[in-house]
């Protein structure tokens, strides 16, 4: 009897170090799935104060973006247009000219990212797909002011996540030092600003 009680008290040993073993490694994987996490979440990223989004309205040309696929057959004269509706929300108008000549437009829909008192009109989502998709939370992508320069002149505008990233003038020939400071700003941001497509101010008409 002695020894079947030692074999059981040496078996749930056996048991009991083999599930702590388990929980151990289920703790690190957890702990190390956290950390991972917040190492690649970003950094929040600042905003331009007071922006004045009927100062914004208006056009704007395309000067530097980082790739991605919504402009991919975009080979030039780039530009948006943004018009404040009656009801609080943006009208958006994107062309841009394609490698067959063609000009390729899109109409959008623009609104504050947040509402009530702590809305911040330089935090705004864009949606291009249909009216009544607007319920979806995926159908809206982040368009962030980050920074504003020579009053309203010159627009730094990106995402949070750092994966879009635009320069936009006021006027088709841009200053190129203003585009670059924009740029530079962008970099201390974390923004792979090394990937920009610059616009080719010589090809529009």
């Amino acid at each position: 009897m002695s020894t079947v009680i030692e074999a059981g008290h040496q078996t749930g040993s056996a048991e009991g170090k083999n599930m702590k073993k388990i929980l151990l490694g289920a703790a690190a994987v957890a702990a190390a799935a956290v950390f991972a996490g917040c190492a690649s979440k970003p950094a929040a990223l600042p905003t331009q104060s007071g922006v004045d989004l009927q100062k914004y309205a208006g056009v704007w040309y395309e000067q530097a973006r980082l790739p991605n696929r919504f402009q991919n057959d975009c080979a030039g004269d780039v530009r948006a247009e943004y018009a404040l509706n009656d009801d609080g929300t943006l009208l958006v108008v994107n062309q841009c000219r394609q490698s067959d000549g063609t000009t390729k437009r899109a109409e959008a829909v623009g609104r504050l990212a947040e509402s009530g008192a702590h809305a911040d009109p330089a935090k705004l989502e864009v949606r291009f797909a249909p009216a009544w998709t607007s319920w979806l939370p995926i159908v809206w992508g982040d368009y962030w002011i980050i920074r504003l320069e020579d009053d309203y002149a010159y627009s730094l505008v990106g995402t949070p996540d750092r994966k879009y990233l635009w320069v936009l003038s006021r006027e088709e020939q841009a200053d190129t030092q203003r585009v670059q400071a924009l740029l530079d700003y962008a970099g201390t941001l974390g923004f792979p600003v090394t990937d920009v497509i610059h616009a080719d101010a010589a090809s529009r008409n």
